[in-house]
């Protein structure tokens, strides 16, 4: 699953490729390849003001996880194509150049499997992370996998998370005036004044276990065929929506084509500020959630100075500061208030902790649940 969107990073905020320090075969180095807009410029300054040694320092964005996940691809020794999952196959990279081995990656939280499994990937050194121990248990199980990369509580750490976001329901509001009503929960993509006026994510997790959520199930159901209705509730749904898309969800509903889409807070929170017409929420019934983490390449010899990036990433203050920039929320606990950010984005960042609790990470499923998923998901399209 990728998180993608036409308009690219935060408004106006770019790492470009921030260099800092000076070159030196004894100086300690870190190279860190990140997603674009997912750490502002002033935490890596901020950081860099914290070392007592001199250090040379690489922070490079990339547009998209797919292409970060391609890079650690290629930076292992002869890799097989064939040894990807199925729904992994058809991501396109359009990259091939090749990239000097990173010491940290940023990778989705739904990529971890297939890096584990891949040998992508190597475990964290969690005893040099002072912080590690104020991440809610649910965040260190998410990252606690075996060999497989399956959630283990038996498990080795194979990731920090660093930010974390949600599916939403973004609208706009203008097409609502008359209808006396506001979409609150996903129980009201059913409503008829919404028929063939709503947009959907391309991906079968996304919208399968939206209507599982409705249903009062989990997103990660193993067996749909045990839930009464599902088949029934994905045809209803079906005629609500004009469209299915994971890239141009957003245009439709700024062109005024679909009345209200659903998709990721990362991608919506990049046009709330331009388009004051569209209003977000998070459906009150829970949600998915996904999250931005550090990973540590296979090929990367041990240092110390990752080990400091991430649990600076994690002090209270550069958490806050990462989910106020970014407009995305924290794994650590931050205490934002409603005067500390636009009233547009009060929905995405306030209540963190409330949503959290009812939200739902898309865990890896045996293969035959997925490929049943990807079979209801066909049937209901078709």
């Amino acid at each position: 699953m990728n998180r993608r969107s036409f308009l690219l990073s935060l408004g106006g905020m770019t790492l470009s490729q921030l260099l800092v320090g000076c070159a030196g075969n004894n100086q300690t180095k870190l190279n860190v390849q990140l997603l674009k807009g997912s750490i502002p410029s002033q935490v890596v300054d901020q950081f860099t003001r914290s070392l007592k040694e001199k250090a040379n320092l690489k922070f490079a964005p990339v547009e998209r996880i797919e292409a970060l996940y391609k890079r650690l691809l290629s930076w292992q020794q002869n890799p097989k194509a064939t040894d990807d999952p199925e729904w992994l196959r058809f991501v396109p990279f359009r990259n091939s150049q090749n990239f000097a081995v990173a010491d940290l990656v940023t990778l989705g939280d739904y990529w971890l499997e297939t890096a584990i499994q891949r040998k992508l990937v190597k475990p964290l050194e969690v005893a040099q992370l002072k912080n590690w121990s104020s991440l809610d248990p649910k965040w260190q199980n998410l990252v606690k996998r075996n060999e497989q990369g399956i959630p283990d509580p038996n498990g080795k750490i194979w990731a920090a998370p660093y930010r974390w976001g949600t599916t939403v329901i973004i609208y706009n509001r203008d097409k609502f005036k008359d209808l006396g009503w506001t979409p609150q929960d996903w129980s009201d993509l059913w409503r008829s004044e919404l028929r063939s006026r709503i947009s959907l994510l391309d991906q079968p997790r996304e919208v399968i276990g939206l209507v599982l959520k409705k249903l009062g199930k989990s997103y990660n159901t193993q067996d749909l065929a045990t839930v009464p209705d599902l088949e029934k509730e994905l045809q209803t749904l079906n005629k609500q929506v004009k469209l299915y898309s994971s890239n141009t969800y957003l245009e439709t509903l700024l062109m005024g084509d679909t009345w209200l889409a659903v998709g990721w807070s990362s991608d919506v929170a990049s046009v709330l500020a331009r388009y004051p017409q569209l209003s977000v929420i998070v459906p009150r019934s829970g949600t998915a959630i996904w999250a931005d983490l550090w990973v540590s390449p296979k090929e990367t010899a041990k240092d110390a100075l990752s080990s400091r990036w991430i649990d600076f990433c994690l002090q209270p203050k550069t958490a806050k500061e990462i989910a106020l920039l970014t407009k995305a929320n924290s794994p650590i606990t931050t205490n934002i208030a409603a005067s500390d950010i636009q009233e547009s984005f009060s929905s995405l960042l306030l209540n963190s902790q409330e949503v959290f609790a009812k939200g739902e990470f898309l865990l890896p499923l045996p293969p035959e649940a997925t490929k049943q998923y990807e079979s209801f998901f066909t049937k209901m399209k078709g």
